[in-house]
C-alpha cells in the first residue's frame, strides 16, 4: 500500500541519516578512546538485544539456531567482521579521517559486487565492469595524487563487504534479532578483555568524565540498535533497489561532516578521486535501476543490513 511504502521509506531514510551522523556522536565521547568505545558498544548492544530476545517467540528461534553448528560458526564469523568494521570506523573518527571513511562506504556497493564475482562466481554486466574499473582508478588517483594509501576506507569497505557475504550465506535461516544477539554474544569476551586492557593502561573513562559524558556513553547500545531496527522496518516495505540508492545518504553525510564541521583537509587530488568514485556510483546505480525494471517491480538485489 502507498502509505505502507511511505512509512518504509521514512524508516530507511531515518536509518541512513542516523548512520551518517554517527561520527559526531563518537566525537562527543572524547576523552574515551576507540577501544573502550567499541567495547562498551558491544556489551551495551548485547544487553539491549537480550531484552528483545526475551519477547515471546524469539527465544525459541534463538535456541533453534544454536542447535545448528553451521549457523553458530557463521554468526561468529559475522561478529568478527562487524567488529573489525566498527573498530576501523571509530579509529577513523577519532584520528580525523572521517572523509576517508566516507570513501569506504561510497565504494562498498562496488566491493560487494566484486566479492560476488570472486567468491560466488557471479557474472558482472558490462556497466558493472565499468563501475569496478572506475573504482580502481579512483583508488589509484587517491594513492598517487594524495600520497596516502586509503587503508581505512578499504578496511571499512571490505570488512562490511565480507560481512554482507556471510549474511547472504546465512539467508533467512537467522532472523535479525537472533543474528545480532549472537554476533554480540561471541564478541562479549573480546569486549571485556579490551575494557580490562584499557583499565590497566590508560584507565576507563565511563563515569569519570562527568554525568553528561556517562549518559552519552551509556547510549552506545541504543545508538547501535536504533538504525538497525529502522532499516529492518524499511526493508520490508520498499523495493530493495530504493534502499540501494538511498544508502548513499550515509557516506554523503559523513563527507559533509568531515569537510564542513570537522574541517578535515580536502585537497584537489582528493576531490578528483571522489569525483571518479561518484562517476562509478552513477554508472553502478544506473545499471541497478535498469536491471530491476527488467525483473518484477519489487525484486532487486540490495545492500546487506548495516551495523556501523
Amino acid at each position: 500500500m502507498p502509505g505502507d511504502r511511505l512509512t518504509g521509506a521514512l524508516c530507511a531514510l531515518g536509518a541512513y541519516a542516523l548512520w551518517g551522523v554517527l561520527p559526531l556522536y563518537f566525537v562527543l565521547l572524547e576523552p574515551t578512546g576507540p577501544w573502550e568505545v567499541v567495547a562498551w558498544r558491544i556489551l551495551l548492544s548485547l544487553l539491549l538485544y537480550a531484552v528483545l530476545i526475551a519477547l515471546p517467540g524469539r527465544w525459541r528461534r534463538l535456541r533453534g539456531i544454536l542447535r545448528q553448528p553451521r549457523l553458530v560458526v557463521a554468526t561468529a564469523v559475522a561478529g568478527v567482521l562487524i567488529y573489525v568494521n566498527w573498530q576501523i570506523f571509530v579509529i577513523a573518527t577519532f584520528t580525523g579521517h572521517v572523509i576517508q571513511m566516507s570513501l569506504g562506504y561510497f565504494i562498498n556497493p562496488i566491493v560487494t559486487v566484486m566479492l560476488g564475482v570472486l567468491v560466488l562466481r557471479e557474472r558482472l554486466r558490462p556497466l558493472q565492469w565499468v563501475a569496478v574499473a572506475l573504482a580502481v582508478l579512483a583508488t589509484l588517483v587517491l594513492v598517487l595524487g594524495y600520497g596516502v594509501f586509503p587503508w581505512l576506507a578499504l578496511g571499512v569497505a571490505f570488512s562490511f563487504g565480507f560481512y554482507g557475504l556471510v549474511k547472504k550465506t546465512i539467508g533467512a535461516d537467522v532472523d535479525v534479532t537472533s543474528g545480532l544477539t549472537l554476533e554480540s554474544l561471541w564478541l562479549a569476551p573480546l569486549a571485556i578483555a579490551q575494557l580490562v586492557a584499557v583499565a590497566l593502561t590508560t584507565g576507563l573513562t565511563f563515569g569519570s568524565a562527568g554525568p553528561g559524558h556517562a549518559a552519552l556513553l551509556a547510549m552506545a547500545g541504543v545508538v547501535t540498535a536504533a538504525p538497525l531496527m529502522l532499516f529492518a522496518a524499511g526493508a520490508r516495505r520498499v523495493p530493495l533497489v530504493v534502499l540501494g540508492i538511498a544508502q548513499f545518504i550515509t557516506p554523503t553525510t559523513q563527507l559533509l561532516i568531515g569537510v564542513v564541521i570537522l574541517d578535515e583537509p580536502m585537497p584537489p587530488e582528493r576531490w578528483a578521486g571522489f569525483a571518479i568514485v561518484w562517476l562509478a556510483l552513477a554508472v553502478f546505480t544506473t545499471d541497478a535501476v535498469t536491471a530491476s525494471r527488467r525483473r518484477a517491480p519489487d525484486v532487486a538485489p540490495g545492500p546487506p543490513i548495516r551495523q556501523e
